[in-house]
């Protein structure tokens, strides 16, 4: 069957289409999460829209599922079988300076969109990583180191361009397709295969960040500090604070080497002596093991939450919770603090509210706007207990701070979880019926159903 796929689309397709073992297929198939293993029917390396539609229309004639990949940061299920639309090769980046927009093809990271929109003077509002992809990133929401001030990647979309389940190349905006509009911008997958996103950029050559690491001794007294400070803070100032188990690493400082460390994240949009100003408190905590704030240009958005670069194995889980009390720290503490013998790599709090609480101009389909923080649970990248040890442990972070929270997640900070009742967590139930209703419209014939797909209705 495979020939008989990789046939039918020769002529059909400018770009390459691979079967399982010929050159070139593993290598197209593979992603950053090297916990998920992708063995599709075939790969179409798409060069543009023209390609993904023919992907699409093959798929269906042939009754086969559609998975999509750029970078394959967010795979978080194998596309055993399925068509596998890569989109790595779409990389091309165009800035309108007097409009303040990108349209930026859906192959393109965001380090991509930073370095093109900064000759203007402009920039996005990318991730906490700038390799990741804008496209999986955006549809999801998108959440990063200044959202606090600009909110949801997502509420910056001015327009899409989408394959939809009958193979149609579709124009969604306010006008539009608004119905497609407003459920692709933080409906996450299953509505079709965006192949271009056009979004505002943002009048911004730096800001005011990065990082304070604090001895794990002082973790008790710095997470309960962060607990009062953050709700004292103005929403051009965003945070986050994680707990960190570092590998002995030559690349690491010596004092983050093989190290527990508590890692205080700042993102300040104004003037550096406000921000030293807000950031003293902190300061006077404890002493920082290694203190990494001060002015950042953009293109070093990076340099605030140090995320790892390389592939690696991944197993995530997050939730959203309502407020942090002493007593949520000291559950957190518990589980995941110093003293817990677990294999985690992070824990992770990132505080919500400002401009995240708040609907853009345009309503989307965004949930979790209720919440005060987000927890997010990552594994320690150990191949060995990949199956076992390392998805108790994270499930047992999500558990221990079950009691405060709101019963959702953002949907890009879900993992693993991909039972109908944990996607649909991600909406308010109002929000989840119309997704589900306009699944039905854009894709019929469940086409789209890897990842984290909006359940359909019984």
């Amino acid at each position: 069957m495979h020939s008989t796929i990789q046939d039918a689309l020769r002529g059909q397709v400018t770009g390459r289409v691979l079967v399982p073992g010929q050159d070139g297929f593993e290598e197209e198939a593979a992603g950053f999460n090297l916990a998920v293993r992708h063995r599709p029917a075939v790969i179409v390396a798409a060069r543009d829209a023209g390609d993904v539609a023919a992907a699409v229309r093959l798929a269906a004639a042939h009754g086969l599922p559609v998975a999509v990949q750029s970078t394959g940061h967010g795979a978080v299920q194998a596309a055993d079988g399925a068509v596998l639309i890569s989109t790595r090769a779409m990389r091309e980046v165009v800035v309108n300076p007097s409009a303040r927009t990108a349209t930026i093809a859906a192959g393109c990271t965001w380090g991509e969109v930073i370095a093109a929109a900064a000759p203007y003077g402009l920039a996005p509002l990318c991730g906490s990583a700038t390799g990741v992809g804008v496209a999986g990133f955006t549809l999801g929401g998108g959440i990063g180191p200044i959202a606090r001030t600009f909110g949801f990647a997502a509420d910056h979309v001015r327009e899409l361009t989408v394959v939809t389940g009958d193979g149609v190349v579709r124009t969604a905006d306010a006008v539009r397709e608004p119905d497609l509009f407003w459920a692709l911008r933080g409906g996450k997958a299953g509505f079709g295969v965006v192949t271009s996103i056009t979004l505002d950029l943002l009048p911004l050559t730096g800001l005011y960040g990065g990082g304070l690491f604090y001895a794990a001794e002082d973790a008790g007294r710095v997470m309960h500090a962060y607990r009062g400070w953050a709700g004292t803070l103005p929403e051009t100032t965003t945070t986050s604070v994680a707990l960190l188990r570092l590998p002995p690493l030559p690349e690491l400082p010596p004092q983050l080497s093989g190290r527990f460390v508590v890692h205080l994240r700042v993102a300040h949009v104004g003037e550096g002596q406000e921000a030293e100003a807000l950031l003293a408190p902190m300061r006077a905590v404890a002493e920082p093991v290694l203190d990494a704030v001060g002015p950042l240009p953009y293109a070093a958005i990076d340099s605030i939450h140090q995320d790892p670069t390389g592939p690696m194995p991944v197993v995530e889980r997050g939730a959203l919770l309502r407020e942090l009390t002493a007593e949520t720290v000291e559950a957190l503490l518990a589980v995941a603090g110093p003293a817990a013998q677990v294999p985690l790599a992070v824990v992770e709090l990132r505080q919500l509210g400002g401009a995240l609480a708040r609907q853009p101009q345009e309503p989307n389909a965004v949930g979790g706007r209720e919440a005060a923080f987000t927890l997010l649970a990552i594994g320690a990248p150990v191949p060995e207990l990949m199956d076992t040890a390392v998805p108790a442990a994270v499930r047992a972070v999500i558990e221990a701070l079950a009691p405060w929270s709101t019963g959702g997640a953002l949907i890009n900070f879900q993992g693993g979880a991909l039972a109908p009742e944990q996607i649909s967590r991600a909406w308010p139930e109002e929000t989840l019926r119309r997704l589900a209703k306009l699944r039905e419209v854009y894709d019929p014939a469940n086409l789209f159903r890897f990842g984290h797909v909006v359940p359909r209705q019984s």
